[in-house]
């Protein structure tokens, strides 16, 4: 494992990271890599919300129809 040297903490933040370590009975160190594991970790993502938000957001509007010409009208407009 790599070791990390950290300079210049600021006192209040020693205080909570001490008083932190006591309430989970863990060494400062310790105390440390858990604060970075949770930090780095990625957010859980919510599949079923995330599934219902791509199809909700891919249904084409039923006013709007996306012709061949619709579509080379809006490329080109504002083209000199």
């Amino acid at each position: 494992m790599a070791n990390l040297t950290i300079k210049n903490v600021p006192g209040p933040v020693l205080r909570r990271l001490k008083a932190r370590a006591a309430t989970h009975r863990r060494s400062l160190n310790l105390e440390v890599i858990a604060c970075l594991e949770a930090l780095v970790q990625p957010a859980p993502v919510n599949t079923d919300a995330l599934l219902a938000r791509v199809r909700e957001v891919r249904q084409t509007p039923k006013r709007l129809k996306l012709t061949d010409r619709v579509l080379n009208r809006l490329k080109t407009a504002g083209r000199a």
